[in-house]
């Protein structure tokens, strides 16, 4: 997924246009084609729909919500949705911010800031990525049980760009 950052970049006017859920089918498509179908979207899983979910093996791989970044109380609830979504045996989580109209910077600086206050937050991992982060959560409800949260934010050129 994080290969699309490239993708994006290198033919911004391909994606200038597009709504999350257009986003979000580009994502579908890579995904399947490396893991042979098994990513799924706007599929329901514990307590809603997720935007994607890929199952492999008998079990839930990880799950993504997709978002434009629309600040930083929407992306803290953005949290909130994608850990309703997680089931105790889910361990792995994402959230694909997209952003076109904010420095990103500040998108960067934003999700960080928020992620770390959140009260399912425990700690950061060492992953070194330009515009992400990787996190632990606890699940709702089991401050023992741990969940990896990767964020990786998307620079989607807006028209005017």
């Amino acid at each position: 997924m994080q290969n699309m950052v490239r993708v994006m970049e290198w033919s911004p006017s391909a994606f200038q246009t597009m709504g999350e859920e257009h986003l979000r089918q580009h994502f579908l498509v890579h995904l399947n084609g490396h893991y042979e179908g098994a990513a799924t979207g706007e599929t329901f899983n514990f307590m809603g729909k997720t935007d994607i979910l890929l199952r492999a093996k008998g079990r839930n791989a990880f799950i993504a919500e997709c978002k434009f970044w629309k600040g930083p109380a929407h992306y803290k609830d953005t949290i909130d949705q994608l850990l309703t979504y997680a089931a105790w045996r889910d361990t792995k989580t994402a959230i694909l911010v997209f952003n076109r109209d904010t420095a990103m910077s500040t998108v960067i600086e934003g999700v960080d800031k928020e992620s770390r206050k959140h009260s399912n937050y425990k700690r950061n991992t060492d992953w070194r990525h330009e515009s992400g982060f990787r996190y632990v959560f606890h699940h709702n409800g089991d401050t023992n049980r741990e969940l990896l949260l990767t964020v990786v934010i998307f620079h989607i050129p807006g028209p005017g760009e």
